[in-house]
């Protein structure tokens, strides 16, 4: 008798909290889907795609270095050539930090995540956003191969001091084009987007040597880079940082 009742309060209690988990859900997901057709309805992601590549300044995957690309897939998404643009495990970790933190301050979002919220949607932390930007990924993924969505993220994501893509970012920091970037100054540029303005190179106040050490950890971590040639990275990455102060 015992048994059942503790089966039947355990069948109540799994019912109640699908009820409660449904009525909290159902809207978000209502109101992400409205937010993606709302954002697809104005400019077709196909549309969106030709309106980034015509950019004057749009630079081809083949002109951009393997160690910015490395660099960048290592320290922003290293599941980036694994997934079909949502991360299970990333997105998992930052559902535990928002949990334990009362708000939404991560999204474990993917490179195609980012293309997708930079390409339609405001940098507003909400549910519903992350939603209309998971669906956008997905199409993403349909229409496009790995390095056409890299292609398209390095081309319009910020690096902080009014730089967008990576021809401006390589110009403006450096003075040289995308394909002339050595490998520290990689490395530097693809710190920078996670925080765009905390650790641009024009802000004195920055932490950038401690995420360039990150970037390098991250490559150390997914084999881009041996410990060896870490340290001596690291070494002259910091050097060509003092240069900017």
């Amino acid at each position: 008798m015992k048994k059942i009742k503790l089966k039947s309060l355990i069948l109540n209690i799994f019912i109640i909290a699908f009820v409660v988990a449904a009525i909290c859900i159902i809207p978000i997901l209502t109101d992400g889907i409205d937010m993606y057709k709302s954002a697809v309805n104005e400019m077709s992601i196909e549309d969106k795609i030709e309106s980034i590549r015509s950019l004057p300044n749009y630079v081809k995957i083949n002109d951009i270095p393997q160690s910015l690309k490395n660099a960048t897939v290592s320290v922003e998404d290293h599941r980036f050539y694994k997934h079909n643009g949502f991360d299970f495990i990333s997105t998992s970790r930052a559902v535990i930090e928002n949990i334990s933190s009362g708000e939404l301050i991560s999204g474990g979002s993917t490179i195609t995540q980012q293309l997708a919220k930079n390409m339609f949607f405001s940098f507003e932390k909400t549910y519903s956003r992350k939603i209309a930007e998971l669906i956008v990924a997905f199409r993403l993924e349909k229409l496009l191969d790995k390095d056409e969505i890299l292609e398209l993220y390095m081309n319009i994501i910020y690096y902080g001091n009014g730089y967008y893509g990576i021809k401006d970012a390589a110009n403006g920091y450096f003075d040289v084009e995308p394909s002339e970037l050595s490998n520290e100054q990689a490395i530097i540029l693809a710190g920078i987007p996670q925080s765009p303005n905390f650790y641009s190179l024009a802000n004195p106040d920055c932490n950038i040597k401690d995420r360039t050490s990150m970037v390098v950890a991250t490559m150390v971590e997914n084999n881009y880079i041996n410990n060896e040639d870490a340290e001596e990275t690291i070494l002259k990455t910091y050097q060509l940082i003092e240069t900017f102060y």
